[in-house]
């Protein structure tokens, strides 16, 4: 071999060794780096936890300052509204027209965040737009007024006693959905037996003032004002729903099962519950649980809007009514904080 291949193999030896050490050092570098970003990623880990356990408790704090501010609210607004109904019963239609103006277009706007705006159809809210328009511009229509009186004392309020509504003064969702039921009930209350200057200037024209009221000559009046003409318009309700919920929007909750209606919640609730009403529902099979559903909504508006009759005429089957109502909420309450 000669002497200048000896000198090319020591050539190629040392590059090799070379190139083999870089590997090496490139190797370690890779090993290095990988290395600190594993720690840097749990250093970044624990920041975050730590960041989102703070934030957590931040957000638990800010929570819990709005409950209490929420309740404190609550409690001083229904002792100012006591107050108001011992003192001022004659103001008490026109508070009720404030709450309706401020919370109903905010519950809209909240509502439709959470996927909830086909709520507003049902019939608590139709009632309250018609017992609105009622106060606010046909306060002296006797006829109007009854059929209001049975909206507002017969489905509403038995609503609460049947559906076990909270009246919880920190949830200001539950509150709103609360007064809703019972605020309409206490103002017709207040108008049928605490404020006669009202009914005075309701009676049919052509006729003289009278000492007692209704002026009815037999009990068929009643029972058209405050069974068959509400029990009509609540029909008119029922139909229209069930076209706009059922028909023309079938399809919109076909495809995003989050949006809520009061079926799709109570069903939800009762078969999670697996209670009788769930199992009266399917009696005629699942596929004909809506129209169970409906069956029952209706009889339950029939019975209680029977029951509307009686309590118009008796001011202490009325005064123990309003105790039930009142009772029956805060009961409920109290078993939200057992």
């Amino acid at each position: 071999m000669s002497g200048n291949e000896v000198a090319m193999d020591g050539v190629n030896g040392d590059s090799f060794e070379k190139v083999k050490q870089r590997l090496k050092d490139r190797s370690k570098k890779v090993a290095q780096t990988k290395e600190m970003l594993s720690k840097q990623a749990v250093k970044s880990k624990e920041m975050l936890s730590k960041h989102a356990d703070k934030i957590a408790k931040q957000a638990e704090e800010h929570e819990r300052f709005i409950n209490k501010v929420t309740h404190f609210c609550g409690v001083l607004g229904f002792g100012a509204f006591c107050f108001l109904l011992g003192a001022r019963p004659q103001d008490i239609p026109y508070v009720y027209c404030l709450f309706y103006v401020i919370f109903v277009p905010l519950r809209w706007i909240y509502y439709r965040y959470k996927k909830w705006h086909y709520f507003l159809l049902e019939f608590c809210y139709y009632a309250n737009a018609i017992f609105l328009v009622m106060l606010l511009f046909y306060p002296r229509n006797e006829k109007l007024f009854m059929v209001c009186f049975s909206f507002a004392e017969g489905p509403l309020a038995w609503a609460l006693i049947v559906w076990r509504c909270s009246l919880v003064f920190n949830s200001a969702d539950k509150l709103v959905s609360v007064l809703i039921h019972l605020f309409p009930g206490i103002v017709f209350f207040t108008i049928r037996w605490w404020d006669p200057a009202f009914f005075e200037a309701m009676h049919p024209e052509g006729t003289a003032g009278r000492a007692s009221w209704p002026y009815v000559e037999s009990k068929s009046y009643l029972w058209t004002w405050l069974f068959l003409v509400p029990l009509a318009a609540y029909s008119l309700w029922q139909v229209l729903y069930f076209l706009i919920v059922n028909v023309l929007r079938r399809q919109r909750l076909l495809r995003d099962p989050e949006v809520m209606t009061s079926y799709r919640e109570l069903s939800k609730k009762a078969q999670k519950a697996d209670n009788l009403w769930w199992r009266l529902s399917g009696l005629l099979g699942e596929q004909n649980r809506l129209f169970m559903y409906s069956l029952f909504h209706a009889l339950f508006t029939v019975a209680t809007m029977a029951l509307t009759v009686p309590i118009f005429l008796s001011y202490r089957l009325h005064v123990i009514f309003q105790i039930l109502k009142v009772s029956g909420n805060d009961m409920e309450r109290g078993k939200l904080f057992a």
